[in-house]
């Protein structure tokens, strides 16, 4: 979808995501005044690890909105799974069940950031800063898990799926209805359009918000590991070890 123009051709079916879509744009900045009372910093050099430090960590937390995005996954993965009367299968329940799990974990790990957060002497609240990191470091993982997961219960009719065009062709129309018919009561349409949502979020133009910008967006999963690594208190884990096993040297 990334790469075609089927999205171009009037086709709603074929858009994937028939409601909404996005755009990236690069914007350049020059000869922008910035207002004195705007600038919060000015050779302070000093504070910068602070200061990405806790923006990244709101910036990181907000990424719950990928647990939505998960919502609509989980949905998209049990909906075809009906429509290709598989949904009673043990190992498909199985997947779907393995797909809430890991959206809940980005989820609950946001969530967690936001409970322990604090107030601040500025009067704003801070989240937990490893636990927002930790939700973020989640996000580059399991989308692509679960975004894996929809298209095994798919199946490969979501990548050999006609265009909608063929449903013009007067030959071609009937014999698509007939071969395509999935789960008695389901229309081949309905299943065609939740096929094509998931190729529009898995490998289309809205995977660029589901899977590449889970990546990367608010820094590449090695920002987040920096930050893990320098807010686990690892000296205190291992003295909790030490004192449980009997250990008496440092």
């Amino acid at each position: 979808q990334s790469c075609d123009l089927r999205a171009m051709e009037g086709s709603e079916i074929d858009q994937g995501n028939a409601k909404y879509g996005g755009q990236e744009a690069i914007v350049v900045f020059e000869d922008v005044e910035v207002p004195p009372e705007f600038v919060f910093m000015d050779g302070e050099y000093e504070f910068a690890q602070l200061l990405v430090e806790r923006f990244t960590a709101y910036h990181r937390r907000s990424y719950i909105c990928k647990a939505g995005l998960g919502d609509v996954m989980l949905g998209a993965a049990a909906t075809i799974s009906d429509y290709n009367g598989t949904s009673k299968a043990s190992h498909v329940k199985d997947k779907i069940i393995e797909i809430a799990y890991l959206n809940e974990n980005i989820a609950g790990t946001a969530l967690a950031a936001s409970y322990g957060g604090k107030a601040m002497p500025a009067g704003n609240f801070l989240p937990d800063v490893l636990m927002a990191n930790i939700c973020k470091h989640n996000v580059t993982k399991f989308p692509y898990e679960i975004a894996r997961l929809t298209q095994d219960l798919a199946g490969g009719l979501l990548v050999t799926l006609p265009a909608d065009k063929e449903w013009e062709n007067d030959i071609a129309r009937p014999l698509l209805e007939k071969f395509l018919v999935g789960k008695k009561g389901v229309t081949v349409e309905n299943r065609r359009r939740i096929l094509r949502l998931i190729e529009n979020m898995t490998m289309g133009r809205n995977a660029v918000g589901y899977l590449s910008e889970s990546m990367h967006g608010a820094g590449s999963p090695q920002a987040q590991r920096v930050i893990i690594q320098r807010l686990m208190d690892v000296e205190k884990k291992k003295d909790l070890a030490k004192r449980l096993a009997g250990v008496t040297q440092k």
